[in-house]
């Protein structure tokens, strides 16, 4: 996680997350803590509010029968908290996050499993159309706890450069 504090007075500081454009290195890789131990409530509330009415999420008799004895995590839930867990190190600074690709889900996780991330800068470039941004390509990578990776995407984002971005524009 990327945290800073600027002096912004007398005996007075404001924290600050995330990296500008300049700060990315094709070939780093960020650890994204905390962890996140997920829950069969986390589990039950993102099917309900994602209206995903598979009863592999939320029947345990039905996923009883299933190939894995158990419900499983809803997988847009893991996506949402590898994104999630990535912010301060990766967009916390971004303009916009301009796609995914790749999303590979390459082992169920289950309520009681406890998801970490990592990313890797892949690729880095000046933007053609905002020079005061660039374009910044990641690959996130998800693993349980017993160190088995569970999903992996690339994520493109826009990201401003040191003076140019809304944290800066907003004194924030």
């Amino acid at each position: 996680m990327v945290v800073s504090a600027k002096k912004v007075g007398d005996n007075r500081y404001r924290e600050s997350f995330g990296r500008y454009y300049e700060d990315f290195v094709v070939g780093d890789i960020y650890e994204h803590r905390p962890a996140r131990t997920i829950s069969e409530t986390d589990n039950t509330w993102f099917t309900l509010l994602t209206m995903n009415t598979h009863p592999m999420h939320f029947d345990a008799e039905y996923a009883r029968h299933s190939e894995f004895g158990r419900c499983i995590v809803c997988s847009p839930l893991t996506v949402a908290l590898m994104v999630g867990m990535s912010v301060t190190d990766v967009s916390q600074k971004a303009i916009a996050n301009l796609g995914w690709r790749e999303i590979k889900l390459t082992h169920p996780l289950f309520a009681g499993d406890t998801l970490r991330s990592e990313s890797e800068v892949l690729e880095k470039r000046e933007s053609g159309s905002r020079p005061q941004a660039g374009l910044v390509t990641v690959q996130t990578r998800g693993f349980n706890q017993e160190g088995t990776l569970v999903c992996v995407f690339d994520r493109t984002i826009l990201v401003g450069k040191r003076g140019f971005d809304a944290e800066a524009n907003a004194n924030y």
